[in-house]
């Protein structure tokens, strides 16, 4: 029979050993700086990838008119809030030629997303911008407008179709993604600048 108030002698032992187990594991802030940079580039890969997977998939409340977030413009968005404007800009166009690759390199989305992060950074080095939910969210709707029109223009520019029927649709898509974006928009945003800014705190100290 257990006496309430008295602990056993493997109860102590227990918790020491949960205890030690949890400490086995070192805070990052002691990691060695090549394990920071590391950590950050498969975090920046890891969602990047997560994100092309998500460009395809039609998840319940991911859909407006047959049009999905889009993911990738997100990202670039989140990134580039807190960076130069020539980050800003290569990492558009290089999460815009993944985009290629899965879909379409005619017409580019590199163009597209190019600009994006770059308007998105040269915003926030202006202070024209919050690193708040709000803000990000309706910078994301703007961006998602201003990408789909640059896609649709290259393809008027094409020639291939009717102008007239590519702006129809173009208006109704536009609209769905960047909806659809803006609201989405702080699942990727609030973890990815949580340990970005975590990284810069560690780097600093």
């Amino acid at each position: 029979m257990k006496i309430p108030g008295f602990t056993s002698n493997r109860d102590k032992k227990s918790t020491s050993t949960r205890r030690k187990s949890y400490f086995l594991i070192p805070p990052l802030a002691v990691w060695h700086p090549w394990w920071h940079q590391f950590m950050d580039w498969m975090v920046i890969f890891l969602t990047v990838m997560l994100c092309l997977i998500m460009l395809p998939t039609r998840l319940p409340g991911m859909e407006l008119l047959g049009i999905g977030p889009n993911w990738l413009l997100i990202w670039v968005v989140a990134w580039s809030v807190n960076r130069s404007v020539f980050s800003g800009l290569l990492s558009g166009i290089i999460l815009g030629l993944l985009q290629d690759a899965m879909t379409s390199p005619n017409p580019t989305h590199a163009l597209g997303l190019g600009i994006v992060g770059m308007l998105t950074a040269l915003m926030q080095k202006q202070r024209f911008i919050q690193e708040d939910f709000i803000s990000i969210a309706l910078i994301v709707f703007v961006m998602a407008v201003v990408a789909g029109t640059i896609f649709a223009f290259q393809l008027s520019w094409e020639g291939n179709r009717h102008a007239a029927s590519i702006w129809t649709y173009y208006q109704r898509a536009t609209l769905a993604s960047a909806i659809l974006s803006s609201l989405w928009a702080p699942v990727v945003y609030y973890p990815l600048n949580r340990w970005w800014q975590q990284m810069k705190l560690i780097r600093n100290s």
